[in-house]
């Protein structure tokens, strides 16, 4: 899940040098922390967060197979 979510966040922005995620996991929730340069904020989120709200839903598809919940969080 994560080289899937670096490569769509890489996509969008300006800076994709700047682009780095962090895996965090529980029992049952795999969090993944975006992390992007401040001037990309609004591309990776969108308007109205349509965006971030695309990137989320095609992460939780991707993670189906695996029984846990999954949490895309984007941080400064």
């Amino acid at each position: 899940m994560k080289e899937l979510l670096e490569v769509i966040a890489k996509r969008l922005v300006e800076n994709p040098e700047q682009v780095s995620v962090t895996e965090t996991e529980n029992d049952r929730t795999l969090v993944l922390e975006l992390k992007v340069a401040p001037e990309d904020m609004g591309k990776v989120i969108g308007k109205q967060g349509r965006i971030a709200k695309a990137i989320r839903t095609v992460v939780k598809a991707a993670g189906v197979h695996e029984d846990k919940k999954i949490v895309v969080e984007i941080v400064q």
